[in-house]
C-alpha cells in the first residue's frame, strides 16, 4: 500500500505541475474521476500539438522525469511518449503522452486528438490512497466508456462495469464503437467475461466490496447494451 500510495501522489504532484498546459486526462485515472476509484501504473494524457509536447517535456525533465522505450503494457500505439521516474530503488511511476491520435492496438482503430478534446471536460480527480484533489480535463464519460469498450482487456471490462450506470447516451456509444469495429464482437468479449464466476472476485479484487443488488443492476445494464 506504501508504493501504491507513493506511486499516486508523485502522479497528482507531477499533475500539478502539468495543469497549464493543453492536454486531456484518459485511460485509468479518468476513470476514477466518474468511479471507484482503483489504481492505475501510469497516467495517459493525450496532446493535439508537437508545440505543447515540448513544454511538457521540458516540465516533466525538470521533475525528474527521463524518456522511455519500455511499453510493454501499453494499450495504445501511433505517435506517443513515455516518461519514467524512479521515486525509490527499482519503482516508477510513469507519464504517456498521446499526440495527435490514438491507436487502439486491440482493434487498430483510431481516435483523433481532436475527438478526445471535444469530447472532454473538467472535472474533480479524486486519489485513492491520498486526500488530493485536482481538477484537469477530463475525457468525458461516454467517450472514455467507448474508448474502454474497444480496447476491451480485462482491466477494461472492469471499468466498462463500474462506468455503465453513468453513461449518458447509450446510441451515441454504440454508433461510435461501430463505427471503428464490430459493436457484437466487443459485445460478446465483454458478456462472456462477466457472466464468468471468477469476474465478481476480480472486480473486488481491485475495487473492494461490491454490493451484491449493485453488481448485478451493473450486469444487467452491460447486457442491454445489445438492445
Amino acid at each position: 500500500m506504501a508504493e501504491l500510495q507513493l506511486r499516486e501522489r508523485e502522479i497528482f504532484e507531477t499533475l500539478k505541475k502539468l495543469k497549464k498546459f493543453e492536454f486531456v486526462v484518459i485511460g485509468g485515472y479518468a476513470v476514477n474521476a466518474y468511479s471507484l476509484p482503483r489504481f492505475s501504473i501510469d497516467c495517459d494524457i493525450v496532446i493535439k500539438k508537437h508545440s505543447e509536447l515540448k513544454k511538457i517535456e521540458t516540465e516533466l525533465l525538470k521533475l525528474g522525469y527521463e524518456q522511455s522505450d519500455n511499453m510493454p503494457e501499453a494499450p495504445y500505439s501511433g505517435n506517443f511518449k513515455r516518461y519514467e521516474k524512479e521515486i525509490q530503488k527499482g519503482f516508477r511511476v510513469s507519464i504517456d503522452i498521446l499526440i495527435d491520435e490514438i491507436l487502439d492496438r486491440q482493434t487498430n482503430s483510431t481516435f483523433a486528438a481532436e475527438w478526445v478534446f471535444e469530447n472532454s471536460e473538467t472535472k474533480l480527480l479524486k486519489g485513492k490512497t491520498i486526500t488530493e484533489e485536482l481538477k484537469l480535463k477530463i475525457i468525458n464519460i461516454d467517450a472514455l466508456f467507448v474508448m474502454k469498450m474497444l480496447s476491451c482487456r480485462q482491466a477494461d471490462i472492469r471499468d466498462i462495469f463500474l462506468l455503465v450506470s453513468n453513461i449518458k447516451d447509450q446510441n451515441w456509444v454504440k454508433e461510435e464503437v461501430s463505427k471503428r469495429y464490430s459493436f457484437q464482437n466487443r459485445f460478446e468479449k465483454i458478456k462472456k467475461e462477466i457472466v464468468s464466476i471468477k469476474f465478481k472476485d476480480g472486480l473486488q479484487g481491485v475495487f473492494g466490496f461490491i454490493d451484491p443488488i449493485i453488481f448485478e443492476k451493473h450486469k444487467k445494464l452491460i447486457l442491454n447494451l445489445k438492445n
